[in-house]
């Protein structure tokens, strides 16, 4: 069990190079579970503009320094040291309350998404320092004048602002993509849960793989932290809307236009479809979800369910399987095996729980549980923050408003009855947005008219049904590809979506200029710069290569035979290839034409250089278009140029990506794309 007997130890704030600890005797933070202090913290003393100031000086030059691909390795060297150390965080994260099952979303799932953010940037992203965006967009009839899109790292500090309830994954889903972005990180983590944070922290800058001041850490109270950001700064929020609201109005942010990515606390729904009654799948499914869902970290997540849509004719069954599988959990210590289910995270939130149950109780009624009540297998209801799940019903969910207006924040969540699915979505839509909801049906019709019919006030909705009950991550799980967050009382933010939270911390511009510069700027060929025809460019290595580096190849008449040779070795015998009178009905063609795909055959049959060399291997084409019909006895040739060189970190060869446009005799565009090759680094191949 717990060891009440250790010593509390005193956190410390890691700014401008160095660990802190705060002035004076410190706050006592409790242990959750059996109330013995468990660490002090305080940020008393230091100098918040001085560690902005820093970040920005130290931590982004320095990793600017770096490309996307080594700033993702980096945060992969990390995660796979810190997945070692996981049972050292897990010792400490008992404090919070939560059971080794309900902190491994939080201790494995935080480093996990850190792993997976710098997996997909290096599969997505360029091995670059700026991103381009979009296709070049011409700005003058000669091609001497165009634009493109870029992205680059913000020359400020992200300033993350967490949530007690996920100390480890709260900070890593957020220092991802702002380091992948090339922007310092300073982490404030709330000061209930903190040491967890600070443990992780220190384990992560005890391995020296960051540059210096690509982290920082706060723990104790902000201060005057946002008094010192600037336009080139981002603050992201985790925790109650009320306080979110505070922060977003702060006078430096509002002055500055700072980024500000809130995350609040929302009113998530469960909608069980009409189709999904008693007996289906899909109500087993429903069942076991919103009752994993009030209980999982003793419901203390922000996407847990709280409003549980039912119809009319289910409510009474709804409310007896709940309460049957509720009255099944057990509840103690954390580190005991037989409870299913840990404290909060504090007395204080005990408390304001109860009261937030008494306002609900205003327009409904408790069908499980006692608020005031709890058995426990282990521990002292008297000194650890443990309470009872709870059930409510509201009596008139349509009429009602404190339910889909008051959050308690614990194992609790209230059952609403609807009519038709009109109904179940207007109530859905009562939370002012949320995170997420979830649709629990198996018909399609219904699949549609849920979703449809409250995306725009969710950021993520879940469909739950048979044919994913094995695999589905559920309700509450929030996955590193995919947006978290959410509209209106969901705080109007997003998180994470893979690559595009990357793209929260950085610029975009739009930049004008002649193709030469452009090409100089951007790192990739656009037509119109300046090309080299040396040599077949297929004979260079990635030491060799340039951009700009180009052959136009010879030319080849394409015949009947060709067409019809093709049709039957393919068993492509579309009639457009092989019925005259067929063909000229068509209104895209005169006759019969040549397939696509013969093209693209023909094209790298015209610009490939058949000897073993430094290409090893074609993985693709990107962006393939077919533009004007090309018939028998029309002649096609090939110009192919070197577009972007993307030398892969830790292997011997780089990608290259080729610009292929196909013209025919009279300089028609027949064709257009991007041909994808890996090339090795040196030729012959040195490890």
């Amino acid at each position: 069990m717990l060891n009440t007997g250790r010593t509390a130890r005193r956190l410390e704030s890691y700014v401008q190079g160095g660990w802190h600890a705060g002035r004076g005797e410190g706050r006592p933070i409790a242990n959750a579970a059996t109330g013995a202090t468990h660490a002090f913290i305080s940020s008393e003393g230091i100098d918040f503009g001085a560690a902005l100031d820093w970040g920005r000086k130290v931590g982004g030059a320095a990793l600017r320094r770096h490309t996307i691909h080594e700033r993702a390795l980096m945060l992969k060297a990390i995660g796979q040291k810190l997945m070692e150390m996981k049972d050292e965080f897990h010792a400490e994260s008992l404090a919070t309350g939560a059971t080794p099952r309900d902190a491994w979303p939080d201790i494995e799932g935080g480093i996990g998404t850190m792993l997976t953010f710098a997996s997909k940037a290096r599969r997505e992203l360029p091995n670059a320092r700026v991103l381009t965006e979009g296709a070049v967009e011409p700005l003058s009839r000669d091609g001497s004048f165009a634009g493109q899109h870029i992205l680059t790292p913000l020359r400020g500090v992200a300033v993350h602002i967490n949530a007690f309830n996920f100390p480890v994954w709260g900070m890593l889903e957020k220092i991802a993509p702002a380091l992948i972005a090339g922007m310092p990180c300073l982490v404030k983590p709330a000061s209930q849960t903190a040491y967890l944070t600070e443990l992780v922290m220190r384990r992560m800058l005890e391995m020296e793989i960051l540059p210096e001041g690509a982290l920082q850490l706060i723990c104790g109270g902000a201060g005057d932290l946002l008094d010192h950001v600037t336009g080139q700064d981002a603050v992201t929020f985790t925790g109650s809307a009320h306080t979110g609201r505070k922060l977003r109005t702060h006078p430096a942010i509002v002055a500055n236009s700072t980024r500000f990515t809130m995350e609040a606390d929302s009113l998530n729904a469960a909608i069980l479809g009409p189709d999904a009654g008693p007996g289906t799948p899909e109500f087993d499914l429903f069942i076991r979800e919103v009752q994993q869902e009030m209980i999982s970290k003793a419901g203390q997540k922000c996407t847990a369910i709280r409003r549980v849509l039912v119809p009319a004719q289910h409510e009474q069954a709804v409310i007896e399987a709940l309460s049957g599988r509720l009255s099944k959990i057990v509840i103690g210590l954390p580190d005991d095996a037989a409870a299913r289910m840990g404290a909060l995270v504090s007395l204080e939130d005990r408390d304001s729980l109860r009261g937030k149950i008494a306002e609900i109780l205003g327009e409904g009624e408790i069908v499980f549980g006692d608020p005031d009540r709890v058995t426990l297998v282990s521990g002292d209801a008297a000194n650890g923050a443990f309470i009872s799940p709870v059930l409510l019903r509201s009596s008139d969910p349509m009429r009602a408003t404190i339910p889909h207006e008051v959050e308690a924040f614990g194992p609790v969540a209230t059952i609403m009855a609807y009519d038709g699915m009109d109904q179940a979505i207007e109530l859905a839509k009562k939370g002012k947005g949320s995170l997420v909801s979830s649709v629990f049906t198996n018909d399609p019709d219904i699949a549609v008219e849920a979703v449809i019919g409250v995306a725009s006030f969710h950021g993520r909705v879940m469909i739950g049904n048979r044919d994913s009950a094995k695999s589905s991550t559920g309700h509450g799980a929030p996955l590193a590809p995919l947006v978290h967050g959410g509209p209106g009382r969901a705080g109007g933010g997003e998180e994470m979506g893979g690559m595009r939270g990357v793209k929260h911390f950085m610029q975009r511009t739009a930049v004008q200029g002649s193709p030469r510069l452009l090409s100089v700027v951007t790192g990739q060929w656009i037509d119109g710069a300046p090309t080299r025809a040396d040599r077949h460019p297929f004979r260079k290595s990635l030491a060799e290569l340039r951009l700009g580096d180009q052959i136009l190849t010879e030319a080849r008449t394409v015949t009947k035979e060709d067409v019809e040779h093709f049709a039957e070795f393919t068993g492509d015998t579309f009639y457009a290839h092989m019925d005259s009178d067929a063909a000229k009905a068509n209104p895209f063609f005169e006759d019969r034409v040549a397939h696509g795909y013969l093209i693209a055959s023909f094209a790298a049959g015209l610009f490939v250089e058949p000897n073993p060399g430094p290409v090893l291997a074609n993985y693709g084409v990107d962006n393939l278009r077919f533009l004007t019909p090309v018939y028998f006895g029309d002649s096609l040739r090939v110009r192919l140029t070197c577009k972007q060189i993307n030398p892969r970190e830790n292997a011997v060869y780089g990608e290259v990506r080729w610009d292929s446009r196909v013209t025919n005799q009279r300089g028609e565009l027949v064709a257009e794309y991007d041909v994808l090759t890996m090339v090795a680094k040196t030729w012959p191949v040195t490890a």
